[in-house]
């Protein structure tokens, strides 16, 4: 995959569970963002009240291509000597 790529950083949050608040990072961050294709997962951490998980928490980074990075040459195209 040639081209130049971004990455950002997101923090998801759920009362559910880790996977949970993966999902809404993503969800959320592609209502704005087009063409993220990838994420890996930096920390995972939690909030306690009385003594029970109230919260989980998860930062992670999402990749995506710069529109008009380095793409495959089009057929047909001339290249300069």
């Amino acid at each position: 995959m040639p081209g130049t790529w971004k990455l950002i950083t997101l923090v998801g949050t759920s009362r559910r569970s880790f996977a949970h608040a993966v999902g809404s990072a993503v969800a959320d961050a592609g209502k704005t963002l087009r063409g993220l294709s990838w994420f890996e997962v930096d920390d995972l951490r939690g909030r306690i009240e009385n003594g029970k998980v109230a919260e989980y928490q998860v930062t992670l980074r999402a990749g995506f291509k710069v529109e008009g990075s380095a793409s495959p040459a089009r057929r047909g195209s001339r290249r300069r000597s």
